[in-house]
């Protein structure tokens, strides 16, 4: 048996209608460690989420962390747009038989 490396997933079999676990989200410093750039996005955002809502968080900082909250959720949508396009070019839809009797 080889060794596995950190990355490498394990797979198994599961029913039809196994719940799937939630992983848990990367923290910033794990992200900024080990993810790509949209890892750290998403637990960025996550991180200022928390800021906003926390009633502690000082009146002055709140525009300041909401501003970034919807410039970090935009640079995630953007990312996400380019990933689907990539994938709607690598796999374009294949062409229909031609029906001469359509016509």
């Amino acid at each position: 048996m080889t060794a596995r490396t950190p990355r490498e997933r394990r797979l198994k079999a599961v029913a039809p209608d196994a719940e799937v676990p939630q992983r848990r989200p990367k923290t910033v410093t794990k992200a900024a460690a080990n993810g790509n750039r949209r890892e750290l996005l998403v637990a960025m955002r996550a991180r200022v989420a928390t800021a906003v809502e926390d009633p502690n968080t000082p009146a002055r900082d709140l525009a300041a962390l909401t501003r970034r909250l919807l410039e970090i959720a935009k640079e995630i949508e953007a990312i996400d747009t380019a990933a689907e396009q990539e994938d709607r070019d690598a796999n374009p839809s294949p062409d229909e038989a031609f029906d001469s009797s359509a016509i």
